[in-house]
Formats: C-alpha cells, structure tokens, sequence
C-alpha cells in the first residue's frame, strides 16, 4: 500500500463511518418512527433498520477495492520473492472478503434478489468475524521488532477494538427490534472514522516528508515495509509523535460524538431529564404540584399543643358554658 492507497481506503472508512453515525439520528426523529415501525414489520428477517441500502453499496465498493490491492501486492511479493509480503496479503485477502461477503448479503436482503432472507444478526455475525481478523493481523504484524510502524498498527488496535465491542453489543438479544438498536450501531461509526482517520494519518507518516527525522521508509515490496530508525533516540521520538498524533484524532472523535449526541437527545427531546440525586419522594411531589411554604415545624407543634389543651380544658368542665 502506498500513500494514495492508505488515503482512498482512509476515507472510505470514513465516509461510512460518518453515515453510520448519522443513521441513529434519523431513526430518533420522531416523525420517522412510523416508518420505521412499519419496515420492521413487513420485513422482520431484513436487516436492522438502521442500516441502508447505500451503507452495503459502499461496503462492497470499497472491500472490492481493497482485495484488488492486496493482489496488486501479492503479485509485487512474488515478483520480488518477499515470502513475508506474500503471507501478508493471503491474511488481507480474507478478512476483506469476509467484509464483501458481509456487503453482498445484505444487498441481496435489501432488494430481495433471492427468496432467502438473511437476519441482521448473522450479518453482523460476519461484521464480527471480519474485524476480530483484521484485529489479529494488526495486534500479530510484528516483521520488525525495532520498527516505527508497530507503534502505528497498535494505536489502530483502539478503533478497530470499538468496532469489535459495538458489534458484539448489536448481536445481544433483546425483547424488541426498536430504536435503541440503533445506538451500538453509532458507536460502530465513530470507531470506523477513528479507523479512517488514522489510515490517512498512517499515510502521510509513512510516505512523505512527514516523517520524523532521523527515520526512514525501507521496502522490500508494495505490502512489505518497515520504518527505520538510527538510533534509540530517534526511535523513541518517534513513538512518543504517534501516540501524539493518535491522542489529537481521538480528541477529534470526542468532540464530534458529543456534537453529535447532543443532536440525538435534541432530536428526542430533553423531557425525560431527571437530576442527579433525585429521589422518588421529590419527583412524586412535583408530578403531584405540592407547594412549599415557609412554616417552621416549631409552628406546627404549637399549634398541636393548643389544641391538645383546649381539648383537655373542655372536657374537665372548665371551658366556658353556653
């Protein structure tokens, strides 16, 4: 992969990414819960109705495009009779594969090409698989001990384990195919554009002038590389620059998932709002319009003792006699 291939597939997660994220947003407004109740009930086996059509569009376009690049760097590994660069994308060839797979499916459920009908959970089930694959390739790629680049594939091990949990979280079973299903789904899209960001990032560190000086990109083929540093000094720079990089496109990703929850709860309505620390007995006073008064309890004992001694006045015969 070269800086124009990390930048296109950087962006291809992004773009997904973001209308994943933007999906939910569609699916709180209130004047589409109509709808939305209406698609999951003339398709109860499609796929989640978070997910669109033109999601699954991208997905195949660009997983096509990634095995197209992974053959392009098979070839340039048995070309240069690098057996590392070659293993390297018999492990990419799958897991993009999987991801087309994954596109494929949920087309075919989206258009009804076939009589089969295939459910959102086994589509995300194949989501799973792909990124629990894509997760060991990063976590195990260690060709060089000392070069820059591990430091790069473990930083990417965070989105990548965001996709993980937030899929794991829509195959949980649950009493009702509702909004909220939706929600695992939004963090799926912040993990995909965290995943795209640091791509490009990954991209430009890699393969211009960017790079940290002292240190150096070495090929042996297209999918083989490493970056090489002169000395401990240099090295340990280098990977103080990433986790650097990493901590401000992390910060990116907080601040626009705040904006962008925000929009949800907006979109939902602020209503339901309870403050912190609020018990049952103050929000049944207020559902019940109780009013506050300034009367002391030491008030309401005395005006009990006056009637107490008016009682006992009375009935001893000392009260006065009409």
């Amino acid at each position: 992969m070269g800086l124009y291939s990390f930048t296109l597939a950087g962006g291809g997660y992004i773009l997904i990414g973001a209308w994943e994220s933007l999906r939910p947003i569609s699916a709180a407004d209130p004047s589409s819960k109509l709808e939305t109740l209406r698609t999951a009930n003339s398709n109860p086996d499609a796929g989640s109705s978070c997910t669109s059509p033109l999601t699954y569009a991208a997905v195949c376009l660009f997983s096509f495009l990634f095995m197209a690049d992974s053959l392009i760097s098979l070839f340039s590994a048995v070309d240069s009779n690098d057996g590392i660069g070659s293993a390297l994308q018999l492990q990419m060839l799958p897991i993009a594969a999987l991801f087309f797979l994954y596109s494929i499916l949920g087309l075919a459920t989206e258009f009804s090409i076939t009589k089969i009908r295939f459910p959102s959970k086994l589509l995300n089930l194949i989501a799973l698989f792909g990124f629990v694959e894509e997760f060991l390739l990063y976590y195990l790629q260690k060709k060089d001990k000392t070069g820059i680049e591990n430091r790069y594939f473990d930083l990417l091990l965070v989105p990548i384990a965001i996709c993980i949990f937030s899929t794991l979280l829509e195959l949980k079973p649950s009493g009702s195919e509702s909004e909220s299903s939706c929600y695992p789904r939004l963090g799926r899209g912040f993990g995909l554009i965290l995943h795209g960001t640091w791509f490009v990032q990954m991209g430009i560190s890699f393969y211009s002038n960017l790079i940290v000086q002292g240190c150096h990109l070495r090929a042996k083929s297209r999918g083989n590389y490493t970056i090489a540093c002169k000395g401990h000094p240099e090295y340990h720079r280098a990977n103080g620059i990433a986790t650097l990089q990493f901590n401000c496109h992390l910060a990116l990703i907080v601040v626009l998932a705040s904006a962008l929850y925000s929009s949800i709860v907006k979109k939902m309505g602020g209503r339901n709002y309870r403050p912190l620390g609020a018990t049952a007995e103050m929000v049944q006073m207020e559902s019940g319009g109780g009013t506050f008064t300034l009367e002391s309890d030491d008030d309401e004992i005395r005006e009990e003792e006056n009637e107490n001694k008016e009682l006992r006045v009375g009935t001893n015969g000392y009260g006065s006699h009409d």
